[in-house]
């Protein structure tokens, strides 16, 4: 597809985008993002020309969430391909390789960046394959970058029709993390299922976990919900006990950085918490992605957890301690939630039911 026909198809889905969190700018052929660590206090778009700075950016989460760092790292392979100066398809080939290599190594749980990558990567080699020209190799992942920038909007706006369907008038939802815009090229996944309701003219209330130490539920998710005037509550981590025990909270739904076929899902640390309370408390725990975060293999020993800056723990945003100084911490970023507290797991191709390994391998066609 010409890239003017996928911003044609990006362009119907404007209604949907009220917040804009990366593009790719082509009046000067750069990558752009807002750095969601400044919000809520600022709103910096930050743009490069530099694939590296991109791979930096993944890391320090100035980019955060498994879709929109999937869709960021495409990008990043745009930057390499488009800014090369390799007249030789062999030579722009290795620069795409090693392109490809610093971006794997920014975050290893998200699902999405592997995925991307390999996506890109199988183009550019398809075309460089065929043909020895340099310049319909970056003709070729350019397209391929914008295509996923585009299907990922698209596949949030359907994920949030599916998902919709499960989210009853008048519920009172919990969610932990930032599953929105900011997490995603635009619309969100959890977050995205919430808008959609809100935009069938349901009457919600979201209770944001804070979600420590980044805080992303507080600065992140409460910015967004006020941005679309949906009545939203700040609680922190561990309130979602009582909110469930005292009959405050009807559901829970969050998203996912990687999910294997037998449904276990690597999210933000505290979502597995959030899914025994849902559970012990008999209230559905929805999870909301897109199947390219669904890794194709069976089992949780595949996932692998990644471990940040203890820093982050000692501190609030590196910037006031909270503890004894040189105290031992421990600061997984992610943990797994069982498919047995997965009351369903929304896809933008429908929703997937226990047993998992055979409805995720339905939706995504491997039967």
């Amino acid at each position: 597809m010409k890239i003017d026909d996928l911003l044609a198809r990006l362009d119907r889905l404007k209604e949907f985008l009220t917040v804009k969190p990366l593009y790719w700018d082509f009046e000067t052929n750069e990558f752009v993002w807002l750095d969601t660590r400044q919000i809520p206090w600022a709103e910096v778009y930050v743009r490069t020309k530099d694939y590296r700075r991109v791979a930096q950016a993944i890391k320090d989460m100035e980019i955060r969430g498994a879709p929109a760092i999937g869709v960021s790292a495409g990008f990043g392979m745009a930057l390499a391909a488009v800014h090369s100066k390799a007249s030789r398809t062999a030579q722009l080939m290795e620069e795409l390789r090693v392109a490809k290599e610093v971006l794997s190594k920014t975050r290893p749980t998200a699902f999405n960046l592997f995925w991307a990558l390999d996506r890109v990567m199988r183009v550019a080699e398809a075309v460089a394959d065929r043909e020895d020209d340099a310049d319909a190799v970056r003709e070729a992942v350019m397209r391929e970058a914008l295509t996923m920038y585009v299907e990922d909007v698209e596949n949030n706006v359907n994920m949030g029709r599916h998902g919709s369907k499960l989210i009853d008038d008048g519920a009172r939802i919990v969610t932990h993390c930032n599953t929105g815009s900011l997490a995603t090229a635009g619309f969100g996944t959890a977050l995205g299922v919430i808008r959609y309701a809100w935009l069938e003219g349901k009457r919600i209330r979201v209770y944001a976990d804070e979600t420590r130490p980044l805080l992303q539920g507080a600065r992140l998710t409460v910015w967004e919900l006020k941005k679309d005037g949906i009545p939203v509550t700040l609680v922190v981590d561990g309130a979602s006990g009582l909110l469930f025990r005292r009959g405050m909270a009807d559901l829970a739904i969050v998203g996912a950085d990687r999910i294997t076929l037998t449904g276990h899902v690597a999210n933000k640390i505290g979502t597995y918490n959030l899914a025994l309370a849902a559970n012990a408390s008999g209230r559905p725990f929805y999870v909301a992605a897109p199947t390219s975060t669904v890794q194709p293999v069976e089992g949780e020993e595949h996932i692998v957890i990644e471990e940040r800056s203890l820093d982050e723990v000692r501190t609030v945003l590196g910037k006031l301690s909270i503890t004894v100084e040189g105290v031992e911490a421990f600061n997984p970023a992610f943990d797994v939630t069982p498919p047995e507290l997965v009351t369903a797991i929304i896809t933008e191709k429908g929703v997937a039911r226990s047993p998992y390994t055979r409805s995720l391998r339905e939706i995504l066609g491997l039967t």
